[in-house]
């Protein structure tokens, strides 16, 4: 494993995961519940930061390496996986919306692995919808963790809008997906 910087902010994302979900196993004596939101809040948002800029910095610093490649959407299912199932427990978001957008990820996750394995890989290599999806997504968590008035607007019911458009556009891109792969699922392609 190259230890450059995009790797250890990948890394970094990975360890912030516990200390994301703690933040709300604390006693309200030391946090209240209003901090806990912004805490947690503050820790995705950061996370979110770092996915980007290790991308950026892999680039630019032409630091880029196979590991890196793997790691970095593993950072980021498992962190986007532990939001989600935090937000159910705090019944900010319907258990089926968890279900549907983590079942995607390992879904599209293994059929990109195995798409890879056949040196099929570009056909289902991240599309402009997966790209919207993702984003749509991102906001939807940090508007429900805050779980308040923002800018007068309350972050709860804009968050739960936008966690069912992440949530039909996880089916749509998955559909996607598993279009461009049918040739080889049905066997048609060898």
């Amino acid at each position: 494993m190259p230890a450059n910087i995009p790797n250890l902010l990948t890394w970094l994302r990975i360890i912030l995961i516990p200390l994301f979900l703690a933040i709300y196993y604390v006693p309200d004596t030391w946090l209240s519940g209003p901090g806990k939101n912004m805490t947690a809040t503050a820790l995705f948002a950061f996370a979110a930061i770092t996915d980007w800029l290790d991308g950026y910095l892999a680039r630019s610093l032409n630091q880029a390496s196979a590991f890196g490649a793997f790691l970095d959407p593993v950072a980021d299912k498992l962190m986007v996986a532990a939001a989600l199932i935090l937000l159910v427990g705090l019944q900010r978001v319907d258990a089926i919306i968890a279900v549907v957008i983590i079942g995607r990820e390992i879904a599209i996750s293994a059929l990109r692995e195995w798409m890879a394995e056949l040196g099929q890989s570009r056909n289902v290599a991240v599309h402009f919808l997966g790209k919207v999806k993702t984003g749509c997504q991102m906001a939807a968590i940090l508007l429900l963790l805050f779980n308040g008035i923002l800018l007068g607007v309350d972050t709860q019911q804009v968050g739960t809008v936008l966690i069912y458009i992440a949530a039909l556009l996880t089916l749509w891109s998955m559909g996607y997906y598993l279009r461009r792969a049918m040739p080889w699922i049905s066997g048609k392609e060898r």
